[in-house]
């Protein structure tokens, strides 16, 4: 099919700004056909052929202004490109891609979907769509805060702490620090079920989050050097007591009533990352494909693993509505993907 054949998509919007619970109501989503934009010259026209969602999606759902809904939702996806721009110097029609989009634009929960090229990897050939799905925003959030916020490399040592290690960043955190540099890795989790996930991620120790510091302190005397922290509220003091003198935290999540104060007799350092800062405010870069390709070979290679562990199937609003209830009940491990 091609953009001037099918003007239309079919799609799941969200009509309504609910807050956490309101997802069961029978008219959160709503089964439409949309109007598909114009394909730029760097896009790519994607068959959408599995989706995931993430806490961004719930978060997105909550947050967006009743004026502008209803919205159609989701970032990462896996596909088979349809059609390409002018400008398309990387793909073909009929390759296999996997991204995680972009906040600007519409969501993935589309039969068809537009997406720039230069955010977009080519999907590994070992997983199945659902398995790819799963795994790009996750991948490039916990690939950038190792390598570009943290700057780790394969030599690099030390001890690093991932906050939430059964959840979907804190498992490729995970698998990334142990497969590709020499650090040692503390992952947190409470229930028997999310610790085992932790460990088969490959972390090295596995602490509960509610005892942090006496158990990091057990299995880490000296501090960790480094903290992917996806859970900050509150957390700025008992960070700054189990780092050493220029300890690093790296976040994701959006803190209530933030203080770094705590950090500042140690000298430590507090980043933000979000993977969704590129598409935004250097669209130009090619640095997030590179990433999900070299990515792809990992996979391919047997080094990574997919995160996938819920699938559910068929785009339309029942599939959706359960799957972000699912997600919103925090006590998932992994990954949720929806097939379509």
């Amino acid at each position: 099919m091609t953009m001037s054949d099918t003007p239309t998509t079919r799609t799941v919007r969200a009509v309504a700004s609910l807050e956490p619970g309101g997802v069961e109501a029978s008219s959160s989503f709503q089964d439409v056909e949309i109007v598909l934009g114009p394909l730029g010259e760097h896009d790519l026209l994607v068959e959408v052929r599995a989706v995931s969602v993430n806490p961004i999606d719930l978060k997105t759902r909550i947050a967006f202004d009743k004026a502008t809904a209803p919205k159609v939702l989701g970032y990462d996806a896996a596909g088979v490109v349809l059609e390409i721009g002018t400008a398309v110097t990387a793909f073909a029609v009929g390759d296999e891609v996997y991204y995680a989009g972009t906040l600007v634009r519409q969501g993935t929960n589309a039969e068809q979907h537009l997406v720039d090229e230069r955010i977009v990897g080519h999907k590994p050939t070992s997983l199945s769509f659902a398995e790819a799905a799963a795994v790009p925003l996750t991948t490039i959030t916990a690939w950038e805060t190792l390598f570009d916020r943290m700057r780790l490399t394969p030599d690099s040592s030390g001890t690093l702490l991932v906050m939430g290690g059964a959840g979907g960043v804190g498992s490729m955190v995970t698998q990334l620090a142990r497969q590709l540099t020499q650090v040692t890795v503390i992952a947190t989790a409470s229930r028997e079920e999310s610790h085992e996930w932790a460990q088969k991620m490959g972390a090295h120790h596995v602490v509960d989050h509610h005892h942090l510091k006496d158990e990091v302190m057990s299995v880490a005397p000296a501090g960790v050097n480094h903290i992917f922290s996806a859970f900050s509220t509150g957390n700025e003091q008992v960070y700054s007591e189990i780092m050493p003198v220029h300890g690093e935290v790296v976040a994701i999540d959006g803190p209530k009533g933030f203080d770094v104060g705590p950090l500042k007799a140690r000298a430590q350092t507090w980043h933000w990352e979000s993977m969704f800062a590129r598409p935004l405010f250097d669209p130009t870069s090619t640095a997030q494909r590179e990433l999900l390709d070299e990515a792809s070979r990992l996979f391919d290679a047997g080094v990574l693993k997919t995160t996938l562990t819920r699938t559910l199937q068929g785009l339309n609003a029942n599939t959706l509505r359960e799957a972000h209830a699912q997600v919103e009940g925090s006590t998932m491990v992994g990954k949720l993907v929806v097939e379509f």
